[in-house]
């Protein structure tokens, strides 16, 4: 979930662009089965959920050579990631074939001709090796998914999922016990194309040849997989997310100021943006949902306190970016110097 949350707190994200898309290309461009890279043994993925995630993660899965089922109810969700899928990769493809139309062309059709979109998911579920659910950060929806597609689903077939906040265990609990043990988090970051790292998640259950599977697609595909057991927030957010509200619990003490808070970090610590100005980029409601979902499960954690500041400002709908007011004001998504948050004395 945390969308953009890497994206804008790597330095040189801009400059490495170009590499993992060249990456993905090469992948892609590769003439012969002896070439083909080691998938770990999956040929067909269906993912569902057809929003940033879910076509990025399609996109990237459809370069490395293989067969992608996306999977939305909603048929105007998968026209936006057709379009979007499309100019992605025709924007990776003139990175690569620069001086030759023709190339591109052929690159774009080749990868797009691997990627199946439909609002039918019965067919998709039974032909999958690799099942990848990216919808939203709800979890009886979630629940509801895993226990259809393993009534249909082959019994080898692998399930993920992408989620980032919420547990892979009491998700696979959907399941049988024998598809339990292969089952397991895989956790992209936005946006997919680019940020080179995922997660890989396992439970008590998950079967150790069902890890090695996933890390292996995870460089097939050009990404640094990294291992973490099933615990709140995985490694990445729960990091983050607990740095961010430290930040604001600062701000609620009168310890020091938004201002002087994010030039601390970005001067002090190296951030690219200090954790006022990232917060707002993420989306105060996004990281609220985060900390109310870990709060609940774990009310005895002081880490995961809630922020009394941060619900009011939510409350208000003052939610960063993208509505141009959170410990910042925007402007076309600029932030406005000297309108940031005081805190009322």
């Amino acid at each position: 979930m945390i969308p953009a949350l890497n994206r804008h707190l790597v330095n040189g994200t801009r400059a490495a662009a170009p590499t993992i898309a060249s990456r993905l290309m090469a992948v892609r461009t590769m003439s012969s089965a002896s070439d083909a890279p080691n998938t770990g043994g999956f040929q067909t993925v269906t993912i569902f959920g057809s929003g940033l995630m879910g076509s990025g993660i399609a996109q990237v899965v459809a370069a490395a050579g293989l067969k992608v089922n996306l999977i939305d109810t909603q048929p105007a969700s998968l026209e936006r990631a057709q379009k979007s899928i499309t100019s992605s990769v025709q924007r990776v493809a003139k990175r690569q074939h620069a001086e030759n139309p023709e190339a591109v062309a052929s690159a774009v059709s080749d990868i797009m001709s691997r990627i199946h979109m439909s609002t039918e998911p019965d067919a998709a579920i039974r032909e999958a090796d690799l099942i990848i659910e990216a919808i939203a950060e709800n979890l009886p929806a979630k629940l509801s998914l895993f226990q259809k597609a393993d009534q249909l689903a082959r019994p080898d077939a692998v399930f993920v999922s992408n989620t980032s906040s919420l547990s892979i265990a009491e998700m696979s609990q959907a399941t049988s016990a024998s598809r339990r043990a292969h089952f397991a988090g895989l956790h992209f970051f936005n946006p997919v194309p680019v940020m080179g790292l995922v997660e890989v998640i396992h439970t008590a259950d998950t079967e150790p040849a069902t890890l090695d599977r996933l890390r292996t697609l995870c460089k097939a595909i050009g990404k640094r997989p990294v291992s973490c057991r099933d615990t709140p927030g995985f490694i990445v957010n729960r990091l983050l997310v607990p740095y961010l509200f430290e930040a604001v619990r600062m701000l609620e003490r009168g310890d020091a100021s938004v201002p002087d808070i994010d030039a601390s970090m970005k001067l002090g610590a190296g951030h690219p943006m200090g954790p006022f100005q990232l917060a707002d980029y993420v989306g105060l409601d996004t990281i609220k949902f985060v900390v109310d979902g870990w709060s609940a499960k774990y009310p005895d954690v002081e880490l995961f306190r809630p922020s009394e500041l941060l619900n009011s400002l939510v409350a208000a709908g003052h939610l960063g970016v993208k509505t141009n007011q959170g410990f910042y004001s925007y402007e076309n998504g600029q932030l406005v110097k000297g309108s940031e948050y005081k805190l009322s004395k």
